[in-house]
């Protein structure tokens, strides 16, 4: 019952992960980055909720994935990659994250296609550990 939970959650990241991907295109790239964090923690969570996790607390992606090791170890070995994602959670949303200017100025098209890029190899590691190799129709 609770792997459904867990498909709820990657379904959400997957929907949301199209959506980054187009605002790299229209160059909306502080929110890109944002929703780039929040589609790997909703994958990570996804993981979490699928082995049977019943209260998941906080948003960063390097304590998730350090989490998300007690069921599947490989995941340490990819931590410190994807919790680059942790540093687009507050400063891509708010002005006072950024001294000095604001997200809009500061967040470039490299630096969303980065931060969107790190997002899918989120999505697509957590289908694998989900779903197995294929998914299901």
């Amino acid at each position: 019952m609770r792997e459904n939970e867990g498909i709820r959650w990657l379904e959400q990241a997957e929907e949301d992960l199209k959506w980054a991907e187009l605002l790299v295109h229209q160059g909306g790239y502080h929110i890109a980055c944002f929703l780039a964090q929040q589609v790997a923690e909703k994958a990570l969570k996804a993981v979490l909720y699928a082995q049977g996790k019943e209260i998941i607390i906080g948003h960063s992606i390097e304590r998730l994935c350090t989490q998300a090791t007690e069921y599947f170890p490989e995941f340490g070995e990819r931590k410190g990659r994807w919790a680059l994602l942790d540093a687009y959670y507050i400063p891509t949303r708010y002005p006072n994250g950024l001294p000095g200017s604001i997200p809009a100025r500061v967040y470039d098209r490299e630096t969303a296609q980065g931060a969107v890029g790190l997002a899918a190899e989120v999505v697509e590691f957590a289908k694998e550990r989900i779903y197995g190799k294929e998914r299901p129709i």
